[in-house]
């Protein structure tokens, strides 16, 4: 593609690792929650939520299409709360994604479960028939009391809830899990309650990252008392817990997030074996596990 993209970008800009070769189209800015205490993604003052000018987004689409024809192939709609959008403003950009740039296979997002509850089923259905194929949710934890120390806004039951319709919908659903989140205090339940959710709506895709502060630390700790973070040892042993409580039929599960020191890939429940044997002997000897080494590590 050419360097130059005819699209108004606020800084800095987030798309899930799997979105490298997609056209970024923002359609808000920022996220209309953004309370949650882990999270640094949306904090900066220019990235205050706001809904993006419909008017702006269609001239976008148009330029890029003139620009870049077919090489357009996936399209992924940001920020961080695409969904925030009305049903019918979101079929605007749908059928104008159809209509200049025909050649695109897949349009994602991320998704709040709170924005799902917000849209009938019907339009759902309609949102995916439209395009919308795939959304990624940060479900971060399947326990009621990390989802509230942490401000989720979410609890286990509203995000299965939204899960579930999405699923009923037709649409690919992507779910994060974070490590480590729950700290020392709360890693068993964490790891037993977050296996619970996924069991509950057997997502096609399942991936987790550590939790990190590249910020510091200081807004999560004063929301979240008494959290002590795990070292490297406690989060192999969560994880472990987290894969020994997976019932998973065929969902594509990854764990090679650049915040991970033990990269893991496969599809559950197939490959559970070899994943909990992958956790299991880093556990056992981190010396002679493939790790990824602490300067490689990051967000």
């Amino acid at each position: 593609m050419h360097a130059v993209v005819p699209i108004r970008y606020i800084n800095p800009v987030f798309r899930p690792p799997s979105e490298a070769q997609s056209l970024i189209l923002p359609v808000t800015n920022g996220c209309s929650w953004n309370q949650c205490t882990y999270c640094e993604m949306y904090t900066a003052p220019q990235k205050r939520f706001a809904l993006r000018d419909p008017d702006e987004l269609m001239e976008s689409i148009r330029q890029c299409a003139a620009l870049y024809g077919s090489q357009v192939q996936r399209v992924f709609l940001g920020d961080g709360d695409a969904m925030a959008l009305s049903t019918r403003r979101l079929l605007d950009v749908l059928q104008a994604i159809r209509t200049h740039l025909p050649q695109v296979r897949r349009v994602s997002s991320y998704c709040l479960p709170r924005n799902v509850r917000n849209k009938p089923l019907e339009e759902l259905q309609a949102l995916r028939e439209a395009g919308l194929s795939m959304v990624y949710v940060g479900a971060e934890s399947g326990d009621d009391e990390v989802l509230r120390f942490v401000h989720k806004g979410e609890t286990f039951a509203s995000t299965v809830d939204a899960l579930q319709r999405l699923g009923a919908a037709g649409m690919t659903r992507s779910v994060m899990l974070l490590n480590g989140l729950g700290g020392r205090i709360h890693s068993q339940q964490h790891a037993l309650n977050s296996a619970r959710l996924a069991n509950e709506t057997q997502p096609e895709f399942l991936s987790t990252l550590v939790v990190s502060f590249p910020q510091g630390e200081e807004r999560f700790r004063a929301a979240y008392p008494g959290w002590e973070p795990l070292d490297q040892r406690g989060l192999f042993s969560e994880m472990e817990t987290l894969l020994q409580g997976l019932q998973l039929e065929r969902t594509v599960f990854r764990s090679d997030h650049a915040s991970n020191w033990l990269v893991l890939k496969g599809t559950l429940g197939a490959e559970k074996p070899r994943l909990l044997a992958q956790v299991q002997a880093a556990l056992a000897d981190p010396g002679a596990a493939q790790l990824r080494p602490d300067w490689a590590r990051g967000l």
